[in-house]
């Protein structure tokens, strides 16, 4: 009654994974080395830091993005309350992909977003990109990401940012757009140069839109702590998954309450940078 459509698409598939191991394995294990290298770069630090110097930075982090003692509290406490709850270590992992996957979504996410909004035919591009980023469940990719890198940290962090990265993506594009026409011409009347107006005015005026979109990044990043702890990846998410598979459910519990501890705590510090970003803007329009 149906065509067979499916069996052609699967094999299709399976055969341009096959190619892409044997003719670029070695590419792959470069970037595999580079992103454990990054990873590591951050997560020994973290885990190596006594709980006080990371409760300290989290506070001057807190402090200088809000200039709030209570929302200095509120951070510092949520912290304080991961290591309480006896996953500060988990934490400390879950922090280190997060931080590591959202780094890479900056490096890629800035750029393409300032592409879109220069380019129409790239926006045109990128679009259905972006909405198959966003809408493809995430396990589909974990398969491609797990079979040409194999299990750990670094398919972890490639799957987080293929699933974090097109928020940054659209915001950097519709900050850039949103900006005044009569500004850019004041720019270009004061003899600017395009590089000289991206960097000196349009980034800066789009700003807090880009922190939103790092936010936002941020928090879909976390989102998928317990689905990369499925490839291996270490951190709240695997206390998570061992409470599912032993009917732990107060380990379960645990898990899930730190992993909103820290979407809390990260927020947080985020939203009051570009909040701060947004006020300061405000005060220098005249």
């Amino acid at each position: 009654m149906f065509p067979d459509f499916g069996s052609p698409l699967r094999d299709a598939a399976n055969a341009a994974i096959d190619w892409l191991i044997i003719t670029h394995g070695n590419s792959f294990d470069a970037v595999s080395d580079a992103l454990l290298g990054a990873f590591l770069f951050v997560e020994l630090p973290l885990r190596a830091m006594p709980p006080w110097a990371v409760l300290l930075v989290v506070a001057i982090l807190a402090f200088a993005a809000s200039r709030k003692i209570l929302l200095t509290l509120i951070c510092t406490g949520g912290m304080w309350l991961l290591g309480a709850l006896g996953v500060w270590d988990e934490a400390m992992q879950s922090l280190a992909i997060v931080l590591v996957s959202v780094g890479v979504c900056a490096v890629f996410g800035v750029p393409l977003g300032i592409a879109m909004a220069k380019s129409a035919t790239v926006r045109r591009m990128l679009s259905p990109v972006l909405d198959l980023m966003q809408t493809i469940p995430s396990f589909v990719y974990l398969i491609p990401v797990a079979m040409l890198l194999g299990l750990g940290k670094v398919p972890a962090i490639l799957a987080t940012v293929v699933y974090a990265l097109p928020p940054l993506i659209r915001l950097t594009d519709l900050g850039l757009r949103l900006i005044e026409q009569e500004l850019l011409e004041a720019a270009d009347a004061f003899g600017a140069t395009a590089m000289q107006r991206l960097v000196s005015v349009e980034l800066p005026l789009a700003a807090p839109n880009i922190l939103q979109g790092i936010n936002q990044t941020t928090m879909m990043a976390l989102a998928m702590v317990v689905i990369a702890s499925m490839v291996g990846a270490p951190g709240l998410g695997q206390t998570v998954l061992e409470g599912l598979q032993r009917a732990d459910v107060g380990k379960g519990l645990i898990g899930g309450l730190s992993i909103v501890l820290l979407a809390i705590v990260l927020d947080r510090i985020t939203q009051a940078f570009g909040s701060r970003r947004l006020t300061s803007r405000g005060d220098d329009t005249p």
